[in-house]
């Protein structure tokens, strides 16, 4: 999963947001209409006020950790398989995770942040996150890759619409799917399918790992100033309150979508 603070649908399988690379909602809208304020400047203009240059950095070092941490949980579940050719496509998967973490590690020494200092904050939620969402097969990890991977992926949409052109470039390109999202439907489709039982207990998984990763996200979110003050308005063109409440919801309701091309009850 990346942090929240990043293919081929089986027929007739519903379209889900993790298919596109577009903002939902009101972002999605914002990428259409003429942008203000930040969402109109470039990196140069808009890093000298201090205070959006920090929450850039608390981003791009969250993501950047998170780009990281899936390399890591794929590389992992990739021991899981049950065939070669599925080994070989988690691997395939990894290694595009691993060239979106070098994107924002490069990014972050462009613009002067060290790397390592930028995604320490971040480690111990993430790490957290992980150790309590362990999954116990092969199935469950392909459940937890498409829930919290598509979570964070939507939340960081939504911000991209209001950063700088050159960020927002940025993000939008590192929250590409790697094919995992129409690997992950196929497979857990094809489970459900050769037993239903399945289903239920994967439906309760992902039930948790939704609770789970919205949780630690706004922890976290809380807990870093700077990137707290540019979601809620204070830098940037922010979300004010009620907008973050309507966010959630959109994300809420790409989850549900989600839950039904896997055939699963949210």
């Amino acid at each position: 999963m990346r942090f929240m603070t990043s293919s081929d649908k089986p027929e007739n399988a519903p379209e889900t947001a993790a298919e596109s690379t577009e903002p939902t909602g009101s972002a999605q809208s914002a990428g259409s209409t003429e942008r203000t304020g930040i969402a109109a400047q470039d990196w140069a203009r808009a890093s000298a006020e201090p205070q959006y240059r920090a929450a850039v950095v608390d981003l791009l070092g969250a993501l950047a950790y998170g780009e990281l941490a899936a390399f890591e949980r794929l590389a992992e579940d990739a021991k899981l398989a049950p065939t070669l050719a599925d080994k070989a496509e988690l691997a395939k998967m990894a290694s595009a995770e691993f060239h979106h973490f070098e994107r924002l590690r490069n990014r972050l020494t462009e613009i002067g942040a060290e790397p390592t200092e930028a995604m320490e904050p971040f480690v111990a939620a993430l790490d957290g996150f992980h150790r309590q969402t362990a999954p116990s097969d092969w199935l469950e990890g392909l459940v937890k890759a498409y829930v919290g991977d598509s979570i964070a992926s939507d939340f960081y949409r939504e911000v991209a619409a209001r950063l700088d052109a050159d960020t927002r470039e940025l993000v939008l390109a590192v929250l590409d799917d790697t094919g995992h999202a129409g690997f992950a439907v196929e497979k857990v489709r094809a489970a459900i399918d050769a037993d239903p039982r399945v289903g239920g207990r994967l439906a309760l998984w992902a039930r948790r790992l939704m609770g789970e990763a919205l949780s630690q996200s706004q922890r976290v979110v809380a807990e870093r100033d700077a990137l707290s003050t540019m979601l809620v308005g204070g830098v940037a063109d922010g979300f004010d309150l009620a907008e973050v409440g309507r966010m959630f919801s959109r994300i809420t309701e790409a989850h549900t979508k989600r839950m039904a091309a896997l055939g699963l009850a949210a």
